[in-house]
């Protein structure tokens, strides 16, 4: 097997990397001495130290990224905190005088610590490119990281940080001559993580070549957010000129995740090459905000208002367009019957006031419909061939800057690859990457902001030490960080527009499994892999996303639809859109039919019966289907598809839907991982809230008991908001059972859900 970074670990390896980096792209120097190269002890690595290359004094130094500190001599565990403790009043006791000869000089810097000498300002010029990651002076709440070597299966003596063990390590002496010191101060680390990044995969795939994808860059990554709000702006001056009515929330959005499922065009978020080129998703979304918009219902007046507006709009919409006779006649023959029953009846409930709606809807419905079909079609065309457009101008304003760094893209040779099976590893770009332009960082309490040319992106923190170690783990092209602010900055700007500007807008994209699910399903089903998720929302580090251009660097291993796996076990969210969901089974089914090795796919869906969309009723059909559950609407929770950038009281939501649990394997997955009834108990108890209060995600979605448009969906990573167009259901809850699951019972034995399906 081959590790993620297609290298071994080797007798005496070579020296971790500093952060800080010069622009030089070969390995490092390594000193000229028959002396092998002295490694740094694992409590060293955690502390933030690392042994770097001076190319000035032509030795080695060690540099701590945590304090910024640099010394000539190997740290000693238990020296002060240059920072918290500047005079180290605090530092423990010095077994050791200080270095003969040192001299005054020596005697104040052995100040520093057990005799060490810093660097001085002279010795410490900065050697790096403008793109180099340095961090600034300050306590930054990072995870401590492991060597530079990114981990896999088959990289031997690798070990990774692990937050749960490291702490009771005893400490190691650096050198033979110290004797125990005191431990050293533990570096500040986030109060809660959201990750595991130190799980190995059991996802085996077939080698494959590197991909023909265009590097991201900063000045393309800006066009392309530029031009993408600009396609943003047409569709909402469509939708208002045409039909007279706002744009369906997440409708475009949910557009973009569906023309990608048959899209074969060259950009990486905008759709160019699909068939057929009218969408159903935008289609259907745009059809059920017609007339008018129907909104949640809490009271009579609201009821009785809503009825006499959609009466109004019906009525207006056939008297101005080519309808038919017949059509003008039943739709206005109705629409007096209802005028004359609201004029009459004062006393209606509410219920009388909406079964109302949905008669006057069944009659209507197909008229209407009818005569807003040709506008709504030129919508869903203008709005592709405008992307069509867009995209040709992206890409050929890629090529010329390629062109410019005299980098070609016809004639990039693909190396081969032998036909053998390897632990999975995160997609490689076959182009080389070009000069970065310089991205400035700055913290604010506990936000790391990135700008480029006066576009600023925010995130976390936490977030970015979890993107640092997605980093070091996955890319092999930038050994001195040269490259990851503008790469860092490159990703969250393709989430944020992807995302649209709205309040609330989008986070049901990146939604994601609360943490206790994650830990139930690694330890109860070997669970290493998730099928849809991102580098920000990622719990695992390996994992499938949308855009493997950028993602690649951080981990991904590509598109889910174009990643196919011999064996392992994976956790599969999806987004709630129902033709990425269609071909998701799909690919599920052709995978397990081919595989003769353990593979098993958990998945979780939104428990859609009014009626049961195709994705959910193919799974509940199929014969790899072991086991299915259902886990009821507000009684479980999602993780924030902002989770990168929110505030902790905000990270979880509950989910206004049932969540149906399916599981799909094969034979030798359903003996390696099967659903016990013990293992399926565990994985519902780390679904229960325990004692937190949680927020209904996002704005209100609008609904009725009659309709429904399309409020935000679960998405990137899978998400828990989701509604589904023209779905409804009461708001109630059950109790967290196994009640209506089956175990490996056969496909035609339906589950009764206890939760109806979406608001």
């Amino acid at each position: 097997m081959t590790s993620e970074n297609h290298s071994t670990v080797k007798g005496e390896s070579a020296v971790v990397m500093s952060p800080t980096g010069s622009s030089a792209q070969g390995p490092p120097l390594i000193p000229s001495t028959s002396k092998p190269t002295q490694e740094l002890p694992d409590e060293l690595i955690q502390a933030g130290w690392s042994k770097c290359w001076s190319k000035r004094e032509n030795r080695p130094y060690y540099f701590n990224r945590f304090t910024n500190q640099s010394l000539w001599e190997v740290p000693v565990l238990g020296q002060h905190d240059v920072i918290s403790d500047p005079l180290g009043l605090n530092a423990a006791p010095v077994s050791g005088e200080a270095p003969a000869g040192a001299g005054a000089a020596g005697a104040g810097d052995a100040n520093m610590g057990n005799g060490q000498r810093k660097r001085r300002p002279s010795e410490e010029a900065a050697l790096g490119g403008p793109n180099s990651f340095k961090r600034p002076k300050v306590d930054i709440p990072v995870t401590p990281t492991t060597p530079t070597i990114p981990i896999s299966p088959s990289t031997p003596g690798a070990k990774p940080w692990n937050s749960s063990s490291s702490e009771d390590k005893p400490a190691q002496p650096a050198t033979p001559t110290t004797t125990a010191p005191a431990s050293a101060p533990a570096p500040y680390r986030p109060s809660v993580v959201y990750w595991d990044l130190d799980i190995q995969t059991n996802a085996v795939i077939r080698e494959r070549a590197p991909a023909d994808l265009l590097p991201p860059h900063p000045e393309i990554e800006m066009q392309r957010a530029q031009l993408t709000t600009k396609l943003r702006q047409h569709y909402h001056e469509l939708c208002s000129q045409r039909e007279g009515i706002e744009p369906p929330r997440e409708s475009f959005n949910r557009w973009l995740l569906e023309r990608k499922v048959a899209d074969k065009g060259v950009d990486p978020l905008l759709p160019s090459e699909c068939d057929p080129v009218i969408s159903p998703s935008m289609f259907r979304e745009i059809m059920n905000d017609i007339p008018i918009r129907l909104s949640r219902i809490k009271y009579k007046e609201e009821a009785r208002k809503l009825l006499f507006k959609y009466a109004e709009a019906a009525k207006k919409m056939i008297d101005s367009r080519n309808a038919t006779p017949d059509s003008r006649k039943v739709v206005k023959w109705n629409v007096e019957d209802t005028m004359n029953w609201l004029r009459k009846d004062l006393s209606a409930s509410k219920e009388d006031y909406m079964d109302r709606l949905e008669h006057l809807r069944r009659q209507c419905g197909p008229h209407v419909t009818a005569v807003a079909k040709d506008s709504v079609e030129g919508i869903c065309t203008k709005i592709y061939h405008i992307s069509a457009e867009y995209v040709r101008r992206i890409r050929q304003a890629h090529l010329n800057l390629l062109k410019d760094c005299n980098i070609t893209v016809d004639g990039a040779e693909t190396p081969d690859v032998q036909d053998r099976l390897v632990y999975c590893y995160p997609i490689r770009l076959n182009i080389s990457s070009p000069a970065q332009p310089r991205v400035e960082l700055h913290f604010e309490n506990d936000v790391a902001c990135l700008r480029f040319k006066g576009e600023m992106v925010k995130v976390s923190r936490s977030y970015f030490s979890k993107l640092e170690l997605l980093y070091r783990y996955s890319c092999i092209d930038d050994p001195r960080f040269e490259k990851f602010l503008s790469r860092v900055w490159c990703l969250i700007k393709r989430y944020q527009v992807m995302f649209g500007s709205g309040v609330n807008e989008g986070t049901g994209l990146q939604g994601a499994l609360p943490v206790p699910v994650f830990e139930a399903l690694h330890k109860q089903f070997g669970v290493t892999f998730e099928c849809f998720a991102s580098p920000l929302n990622c719990y695992f580090k390996q994992f499938c996303s949308a855009f493997p251009d950028i993602d690649g660097f951080f981990g991904s291993r590509g598109p889910f639809l174009s990643f196919s796996p011999a064996s392992g076990s994976f956790e599969a969210n999806p987004p709630f859109c129902e033709e990425l969901m269609d071909a998701m089974v799909t690919h599920f089914e052709d995978l397990l039919e081919r595989s003769s090795e353990p593979l098993s796919f958990i998945i979780f869906v939104p428990e859609w019966r009014d009626p049961p969309t195709p994705a959910l009723t193919r799974m509940e059909a199929s014969r790899f289907r072991r086991h299915q559950m259902t886990v009821p609407a507000f009684e479980h929770e999602y993780r924030s598809g902002s989770q990168h950038i929110c505030k902790k009281e905000e990270m979880y939501y509950k989910a206004i839907h049932g969540t149906a649990v399916i599981f799909l394997q094969n034979a030798a997955g359903f003996a390696k991982w099967e659903p016990t009834a013990e293992r399926i108990q565990e994985l519902l108890t780390a679904y229960r809230v325990s004692g937190r209060t949680l927020a209904s995600p996002g704005a209100p979605s609008s609904s009725s008991s009659t309709s429904s448009s399309t409020p935000t969906s679960g998405g990137g990573g899978g998400g828990g908001a989701g509604d589904k167009d023209s779905k409804a259901a009461p708001e109630r809850s059950a109790s967290l059972d196994t009640a209506g699951s089956q175990d490996s019972g056969s496909p035609g034995e339906k589950t009764t859900p206890d939760a109806a399906a979406s608001v």
